[in-house]
């Protein structure tokens, strides 16, 4: 009994510790979340990734909630697990998805997040029934995650590289406004460090090449990635494609052929009936730039945003494929 209670008495301690990094309100219970999520029954089931699963939820208090339950093979120990929700809550714009709290006691750690009516990007613009997306929407779109992403990394108390840009890591609310999700890959960096060589963690077809070879990460592996993001709103088509032999991206073939012998808008979504064609211009010269080969080519993401604005002259800008 005496072991018992110590161990309980450490345990208890433990949590505690956790729970002042973290701040009490940021706090759920496992019974709560649990409840919420129907005991994370299958049928609300959001998706899964390769941070673990993601359930839909209802607090008591009636709020709707992603209930994101990490995978067991994350390393993370608790307290750096701890540290780092801490600093994402802290992370707050409007094109990134709010983190509510965590939950620390379960076997493995459950982050809760606001859940968006309008689901993924790539279920929107690839999947079968997806949002019927205008050129006015998808600009916005574009224009939207540009934003997200400079705060991550110029605006934000700490400089972040996301590290896993993708259509499926943005997510629409209810007025198709976008959301950055998903910082389980996100790794903080001070301003001394120029680069980090790290593990490589992303998705196939949105790796910058210094990046998927030496796992040279910077702020420019996102600003590679956006430039992805954006060929896909344009096209409606997505760069990461899996066959049974291998797994390719054609994307970029297609743009740069498109590009250089003057038909850049034959690249456009065939469903997108009418659009601007200064816009869609403006949006694929950025992309090119943004996924050059060199990330010493690749601008800032505040300069993406001017760019896509038009507040910046892009004529200074060579793009080489």
């Amino acid at each position: 009994v005496f072991v018992w209670r110590q161990k309980r008495k450490k345990m208890l301690l433990e949590l505690e510790e956790l729970y002042t990094i973290v701040g009490r309100p940021n706090v759920f219970s496992y019974s709560e979340l649990r409840s919420a999520t129907e005991n994370f029954d299958s049928s609300n089931l959001l998706g899964a990734g390769g941070y673990g699963s993601v359930y839909k939820g209802k607090l008591s208090d009636g709020r709707v909630v992603a209930v994101k339950q990490l995978s067991e093979s994350s390393n993370q120990g608790k307290v750096q697990f701890a540290t780092e929700i801490e600093t994402i809550s802290r992370v707050q714009h409007r094109n990134l998805v709010k983190l509510y709290g965590c939950c620390l006691e379960s076997k493995t750690p459950l982050l809760v997040y606001e859940c968006l009516e309008n689901g993924s990007l790539d279920h929107a613009l690839f999947g079968k029934g997806g949002l019927n997306l205008d050129w006015p929407r998808r600009f916005e779109i574009c224009l939207g995650i540009a934003r997200g992403i400079a705060y991550l990394h110029e605006e934000s108390s700490v400089r972040i590289v996301h590290r896993d840009i993708k259509a499926s890591n943005v997510l629409l609310d209810a007025d198709l406004n976008p959301k950055i999700s998903d910082f389980g890959l996100a790794k903080l960096y001070d301003d001394k460090k120029t680069h980090v060589s790290t593990k490589v963690a992303g998705t196939f077809g949105y790796l910058a090449p210094e990046y998927a070879m030496r796992g040279h990460m910077t702020e420019k592996i996102d600003v590679f990635a956006f430039g992805v993001v954006a060929l896909e709103i344009v096209a409606g088509e997505s760069n990461h494609h899996t066959t049974l032999e291998e797994e390719t991206t054609y994307i970029f073939e297609k743009v740069w052929d498109l590009y250089e012998n003057g038909n850049p808008l034959d690249f456009v979504d065939p469903k997108l009936l009418k659009f601007n064609s200064e816009e869609v211009l403006r949006v694929i010269r950025v992309a090119l730039i943004c996924t050059q080969g060199s990330p010493h080519r690749r601008p800032s993401m505040s300069r993406v945003v001017s760019m896509l604005t038009g507040d910046a002259d892009m004529a200074g800008e060579e793009v080489i494929n």
